[in-house]
């Protein structure tokens, strides 16, 4: 303990690791299958974690702009392939899209919460920038994947429904648009339900871990509420943005519809 902030030692972190063993062991006796791929995914995600605390050490000690924007050059391309690895049922050549929408959601946040709203000095401050950036596209990744896998599964299962349409004079875009409404509103689902419960189910994790490192609740309690708007607004944007970019991808040059990643 040091003041108000509660470290955790090696021990803690081994106790934390033998609770997923714990949790891995009894998955075996159930036979669920799952065993492992839970032990794997927790040492792979605590060298991770520790990995990234030992960058962001160093970029925040260095305190150099050009370090700041290089970090976060390397999780935009990591984000981009969790994103297509995670998406299902999508055609290839989707990562300049994905990348692009990506872009332009860091390019906001950076512009708008640095800017007009915490206004730090200097304006790329690694302790604000770097975190706020892995939490924008943590959410923004799991809301392209599900809206994209969401898409074109909608597409294929509207087969007939988009022919008729284009048989009947519609444009491409507004055979696609039922698909693309489908899959925006599906990819924020988790976004609205952590807007509507936070503060009265939940107390969501920037607040914990700011009043856990004794930081003021009521600061904790501001900034938490940036973040949750920040990316209720964002993710919007990056799934809107890539559904006008994909969705012509279902059709051929003269609007008729081609069936695609099957």
């Amino acid at each position: 303990m040091n003041g108000n902030y509660y470290s955790i030692d090696i021990w803690g972190l081994l106790i934390a690791l033998a609770m997923v063993a714990i949790a891995a062991g009894i998955s075996g006796i159930m036979r669920m299958g799952i065993g492992k791929t839970l032990l794997w995914s927790a040492c792979r995600a605590l060298l991770q974690l520790c990995a990234m605390g030992f960058v962001m050490a160093f970029v925040i000690k260095s305190n150099n702009p050009w370090f700041v924007l290089l970090l976060i050059a390397v999780m935009l391309v990591a984000a981009v392939q969790i994103t297509l690895s995670r998406a299902t049922g999508v055609p290839k050549g989707m990562a300049g899209p994905v990348l692009l929408s990506l872009v332009v959601t860091m390019l906001i946040m950076v512009s708008l919460v640095t800017e007009l709203i915490i206004r730090p000095q200097p304006w790329y401050a690694p302790q604000l920038v770097v975190p706020l950036t892995g939490m924008l596209l943590g959410n923004t990744v799991s809301t392209l994947a599900v809206g994209l896998s969401r898409f074109f599964e909608s597409m294929r299962e509207r087969r007939d429904e988009v022919d008729t349409l284009l048989a009947l004079g519609a444009t491409a875009w507004e055979a696609a648009r039922p698909s693309i409404v489908s899959s925006i509103r599906l990819g924020l689902l988790p976004t609205t339900a952590s807007l509507a419960s936070a503060g009265i189910v939940t107390v969501p994790g920037m607040m914990a871990g700011q009043v856990i490192a004794g930081g003021n609740p009521i600061d904790a309690a501001k900034y938490q509420f940036l973040i949750l708007a920040v990316i209720a607004a964002l993710t919007l944007l990056a799934d809107s943005l890539i559904m006008s970019m994909v969705y012509k991808k279902c059709f051929t040059k003269d609007d008729q519809y081609q069936p695609v990643g099957q």
